[in-house]
């Protein structure tokens, strides 16, 4: 993604600044760890986060590119493990991990009476 006014900490309620928000990088790493998978899992499914855990070493400037890996390095049943980093450009931003869970979306929306 492209750190926009949209995603500083600013705007997101997290800071001061005009940088990319931490909420915003981690948010990036959660999509990466969806899409990591996706593709892998039944019709129907998906998968939820519950729990990530990042440092964020670095600031970004509005209009650095950032992007973002997932590695899974775990799963136990219908928990995946993954490790996720943030980068802009060879520069390391922030990384940690990330639970998410296997559901059936239309089981898990009923959930919400």
């Amino acid at each position: 993604m492209t750190v926009t006014d949209t995603v500083t900490a600013i705007q997101m309620g997290s800071g001061d600044m005009p940088v990319l928000a931490t909420p915003a990088m981690m948010a990036l790493m959660e999509n990466a760890a969806m899409l990591a998978v996706a593709d892998e899992l039944p019709e129907g499914y998906t998968t939820v986060g519950g729990h990530i855990e990042s440092s964020h070493l670095k600031p970004s400037k509005i209009g650095d590119r950032v992007s973002a890996t997932a590695e899974v390095t775990k799963v136990d049943g219908k928990k995946i493990e993954f490790k996720v980093s943030a980068y802009s450009g060879d520069a390391l931003l922030g990384e940690g991990i990330h639970l998410r869970f296997i559901v059936d979306r239309e089981r898990f929306m009923s959930k919400l009476g």
